[in-house]
């Protein structure tokens, strides 16, 4: 009798606890679907645009430490200017700081037909420059085609890519 009530108890208990045990909550995620090629990345597109802003009031304010502090310089930092070749993010610093280091009047710094295409945390910004920068008596116009490669970092949009190359002149 005493191996029957035993029995029965520990049943009795194994019912109890494994019925008062918490049922595992179920939960879905909704995955939002991202399209890198289509989405528009408004929010991204506005950062971007006041990067270049930025990058914009650095060259003429002559803040040229600002204007460097918006490359991402690594290993993998590349450009390409004027069909030259390929050259590393030491290069790049050093023709930026030597040419905007050495203008003296900026007449005009535009960038016209600007196109902003973000997939992600990367960018690709093209836009054809329109500047017209002093060197002493000296002046330069600069008509290009530029692309920037922008990638998102800890200290928002940096460019990691650059692309020069004279923009011909169409017939109108």
């Amino acid at each position: 009798m005493k191996t029957r009530l035993t029995l029965a108890m520990v049943i009795i208990f194994a019912i109890i606890i494994t019925s008062c045990k918490e049922k595992e909550k179920k939960t879905e995620v909704e995955e939002i679907k991202i399209d890198l090629l289509n989405d528009d990345f408004s929010e991204a597109k506005q950062e971007i645009r006041a990067t270049l802003d930025s990058i914009s009031q650095s060259v003429k304010d002559g803040d040229l430490d600002k204007l460097i502090s918006f490359h991402a310089y690594s290993p993998k930092f590349t450009e390409f200017k004027n069909g030259e070749i390929r050259n590393g993010a030491k290069e790049n610093e050093e023709l930026e700081r030597s040419v905007f280091g050495s203008v003296t009047e900026i007449l005009k710094f535009n960038m016209n037909d600007t196109k902003i295409a973000v997939y992600g945390d990367v960018a690709n910004v093209t836009t054809h420059t329109d500047f017209h920068l002093k060197f002493g008596e000296d002046s330069a116009i600069i008509n290009d085609q530029m692309t920037l490669l922008f990638l998102k970092t800890d200290n928002g949009w940096r460019i990691v890519h650059e692309h020069h190359s004279p923009l011909n002149k169409l017939d109108k």
